[in-house]
């Protein structure tokens, strides 16, 4: 296997300790998990010693390093990439996906990469974004977060928009704390810094208090549609698109976002 100079050896000590620190774990506890010693880790991210790929694919497992990062430690170490990546539009589990989508209809169901750009979606999608006043936002690659808080975007035609912005913020927030990906980091803050809408009165709500989920209110031609999300990933891949790749799926809250959806999709 071809490896890397071992001049890029004393990177990997910087990343693996700031990877174990957002974990929130101790040089002791993560030995005795990874199965090295302490004093061997410290040595590791001081710089003072090189750690083998095995270790390093360890260390990784034991933190739940991401894929494409696992892919930049072993480079750091000075050793090839463990984990292909394909491009998106023509991987071989594209197809999977796509049925997956569209086995959900009348449904709305897409898929994102890990930055929320939409790669697909089912057809039941696009009537949903009919009102969207901007069509830029709907140029690709579309951004679904950007989409949702913009004020031309889809933002003016959701019901219950304060309770819908926070939940998204929020939801971000998480995921830059748990990768500190930049691109993520500059997406929260280009939302953040977007027009709040105002506080308006309470509409009924879709789910009793103290329900289980944040639905989307989403006002459209065929009335209020009162939708439940649930966010899909595949378990076991070894494939880094796909690894970073999240099926986000709707469903309807009540009988009555029930009917307009099929009704919709026979009318389409």
């Amino acid at each position: 296997m071809q490896t890397h100079p071992l001049s890029a050896a004393p990177d990997i000590g910087p990343l693996l300790r700031a990877w174990r620190e957002r974990r929130r774990r101790s040089q002791l506890d993560l030995s005795l998990e990874a199965g090295i010693s302490q004093r061997h880790l410290s040595y590791v991210e001081g710089g003072r010693a090189r750690p083998s790929r095995e270790m390093v694919l360890r260390i990784a497992e034991e933190l739940a390093v991401p894929l494409r990062d696992r892919n930049a430690l072993l480079l750091a170490a000075g050793y090839a990439p463990a984990y292909r990546e394909e491009a998106a539009e023509a991987a071989p589990w594209r197809g999977v996906v796509e049925a997956i989508l569209a086995a959900h209809a009348p449904f709305p169901a897409l898929a994102v990469d890990r930055h929320w750009v939409m790669l697909a979606a089912n057809a039941a999608v696009a009537p949903l974004l009919a009102g969207v006043a901007n069509r830029a936002l709907l140029t690709p690659p579309v951004n679904v977060l950007r989409l949702s808080l913009h004020p031309r975007g889809l933002l003016p035609m959701i019901g219950n928009a304060p309770e819908w912005r926070a939940h998204i913020l929020e939801r971000l927030r998480r995921q830059v704390a748990a990768t500190a990906d930049p691109v993520l980091a500059a997406l929260l803050s280009e939302l953040s810094a977007l027009p709040a809408p105002a506080e308006a009165p309470a509409a009924a709500p879709a789910l009793p208090p103290g329900g289980i989920a944040v639905p989307l209110l989403l006002d459209t031609p065929a009335g209020r549609l009162s939708l439940l999300s649930t966010t899909t990933v595949f378990g076991t891949p070894v494939e880094v698109t796909l690894s970073e790749l999240a099926i986000e799926a709707f469903y309807p809250a009540d009988d009555a976002t029930a009917a307009a959806l099929r009704a919709l999709a026979a009318a389409t």
